[in-house]
């Protein structure tokens, strides 16, 4: 490493907000190939089928870019201020996910890794590439490898002295780098995140089966969600938290640091979101990952919460959307309405 310590990489990388940075080999997780083909050969992904589709760079981080000699892992906090479950009983207003209250995490994690990643070029003379979750990188395996923490049984990143509020980022380099010792699992004897989930989505410790995540459910999947799963879904309206939440790692859980993660869109009433169309929808969740999914799957998502509600006050909302256009909107306000009648 041509004038640079990992002292100094550590050192840079706090400086720029990441709470966390560890580094590993890029075949550090020999056997996230096997699990990966388990996955799919269950079915477990759903409709993602781009999980299938780059299933060879997604096993294998060597194969993604074959010059790399080191992976950089870091970890960004994004920590709410408050218990993000307490929403769950105001019937009338929308829960979304802590990580989606806020700015668009993509952009904000990018711009870290991309000042970050120019100041190693500067310094180290080397080559990079830099990937935040829309690339196919098995990031939380390759952070358990760098030492960042241990994906723990409901299979996000959670960590001894970091909990599991964090967004993960990588950077991949020509640089040979000394890797750290890998984090195994403290999860001991603990079930609470399985036992919390709402859909039973978790077949065993350490599995998901995304076809019941509600966070899947909420933002991946396209058409009508199946009725047995809609009422367990309740006022979530993007995204779900439960399993995180009520980790007991939390307690010494990092602070955030961005402010741009601070909440915009915390509770917002069901009804004032049921009315948006594309165009309202669209200036409304300006700069927010929720944008991505569209309004029509949104607006799917709010009038299974109001069908949830069990407020009368809410059926003609629901009524007003029957005749809508996208089919899947139609049929979330024809439940809605009988589930209010």
């Amino acid at each position: 490493m041509k004038g640079l310590t990992k002292e100094q990489l550590v050192a840079r990388a706090l400086e720029e907000g990441f709470v966390r940075v560890g580094v590993c080999r890029p075949d550090a997780v020999p056997e996230a190939a096997g699990r990966l083909r388990a996955f799919l050969a269950e079915g477990r992904h759903g409709q993602m089928g781009w999980m299938a589709e780059r299933e060879a760079w997604r096993g294998n981080a060597a194969a993604l870019w074959p010059e790399a000699r080191s992976v950089i892992m870091l970890a960004e906090a994004y920590t709410p201020d408050g218990d993000p479950m307490a929403g769950l009983g105001q019937r009338d207003r929308g829960v979304i996910s802590v990580y989606a209250q806020g700015k668009d995490y993509h952009d904000l994690v990018k711009r870290r890794l991309k000042r970050l990643g120019r100041w190693l070029v500067d310094v180290a003379g080397c080559e990079i590439k830099v990937f935040v979750d829309t690339a196919p990188v098995m990031e939380k395996p390759l952070a358990q490898a760098a030492g960042l923490g241990w994906q723990g049984k409901h299979t996000n990143l959670l960590g001894r002295d970091l909990g599991n509020w964090v967004f993960l980022g990588a950077i991949f380099t020509t640089l040979e780098l000394e890797p750290d010792t890998p984090e195994v699992s403290h999860c001991g004897t603990c079930t609470a995140c399985l036992d919390i989930c709402p859909t039973k989505a978790f077949p065993a410790p350490y599995q998901l089966d995304a076809r019941r995540c509600i966070s899947y459910l909420t933002i991946e999947h396209k058409g009508p969600v199946d009725t047995e799963l809609r009422e367990r879904i309740g006022n979530r309206i993007y995204g779900c938290d439960d399993c995180l939440a009520v980790c007991p790692w939390n307690k010494f859980a990092v602070a955030a640091r961005e402010m741009g993660y601070q909440p915009k869109h915390a509770l917002p009433e069901l009804a004032e979101l049921a009315r948006l169309d594309d165009s309202a929808f669209r200036a409304h969740f300006a700069g927010s990952p929720i944008k991505r999914i569209g309004r029509d799957r949104f607006v799917r998502n709010v009038l299974y919460a109001i069908g949830n509600s069990g407020l009368p006050a809410l059926r003609p909302v629901a009524a007003g959307l029957t005749g809508d256009p996208d089919p899947t909107v139609a049929d979330a306000a024809r439940w809605a309405v009988a589930r209010l009648g």
